[in-house]
């Protein structure tokens, strides 16, 4: 008996079953909350001191923060990083 998958990368693992872009949205999300929160404690600042800074609520702060939470604009990204003294890099490839 032959395994089709010997061989085979992860990522082909993936797109094979569906799951590529789903895994990659998660794991490009998970990433960007994760820096995030790195340069929110090299800067010293709360969740509640950033919402501040943002002019957002601590709600949406915690939405963009929640690894798992995917439903996050653009906008709040491009602010937080934009408060934490960084730019948010999105590109085509």
């Amino acid at each position: 008996m032959t395994n089709k998958h010997i061989g085979s990368n992860f990522d082909h693992f993936l797109e094979e079953e569906g799951l590529l872009e789903e895994c990659t949205e998660s794991a490009i999300k998970r990433v960007l909350a994760w820096q995030l929160t790195q340069e929110m404690k090299k800067k010293k600042l709360t969740k509640t001191a950033l919402a501040r800074e943002m002019k957002t609520s601590r709600a949406a702060l915690d939405r963009l923060l929640d690894p798992a939470n995917e439903s996050v604009t653009l906008q709040t990204m491009k602010k937080a990083a934009s408060v934490l003294g960084r730019k948010l890099k999105l590109e085509l490839v």
